[in-house]
């Protein structure tokens, strides 16, 4: 006999009481208890589950902008390492700049070709000025001490010299200008101090 037969034979013989349930049928309590007992215990490891993908989630995503913030920084310091690379080349250059228009204004001109002494003057002044202008958009600033405390971490001393008129340990002269970028000596003035 088939199994479909089995089933007939069996169905026919005896018929199905309602307080009882027969082979193949549950009542709707017995189907509900089966999945109710078990829903804690699936629903408790799916949240264990969920809270600890949520956790790596969260994890992940702290990493991910802490790495973010730290290459940001790290970029900020390549670029200014880069910008304080180049203006440390440029600034002796400026420095001669800057002394070659000091001379030229203390040298006496003849009247002769005195208009094209002082366009060259004029020349160069501007380039310094532009020099200058384009080394403060960089972050670059300069800084003249001058009457100002003597500070080591700001200002070199290549001289010392006795004053009446400053205290001791005052900058008095300022033979090159220092440079800052962001904050930061670039380069120390060479100053002169008071005795």
């Amino acid at each position: 006999m088939t199994d479909a037969a089995e089933r007939e034979e069996f169905s026919a013989a005896a018929p199905p009481d309602p307080e009882t349930p027969g082979v193949g049928e549950t009542s709707f309590a017995d189907a509900e208890a089966p999945a109710a007992a078990d829903r804690p215990e699936s629903d408790g490891a799916a949240a264990d589950a969920a809270a600890h993908w949520k956790d790596v989630a969260h994890r992940k995503a702290a990493e991910f902008e802490n790495y973010r913030k730290r290459m940001a920084r790290e970029n900020a310091q390549a670029s200014t390492r880069g910008v304080a690379k180049l203006a440390k080349e440029l600034l002796p250059a400026l420095d001669h700049l800057e002394l070659a228009l000091k001379a030229a204004d203390t040298q006496p001109t003849s009247s002769a070709g005195t208009g094209d002494h002082e366009e060259v003057i004029k020349g160069f002044a501007l380039v310094r000025d532009e020099l200058v202008a384009a080394l403060e958009r960089a972050g670059i600033q300069r800084f003249s001490p001058a009457g100002e405390p003597f500070d080591p971490n700001e200002h070199e001393a290549m001289a010392q010299q006795p004053s009446e008129e400053a205290e001791s340990g005052t900058v008095l002269e300022v033979y090159q200008q220092g440079y800052r970028i962001d904050g930061a000596v670039l380069r120390p003035a060479r100053v002169v101090v008071a005795e």
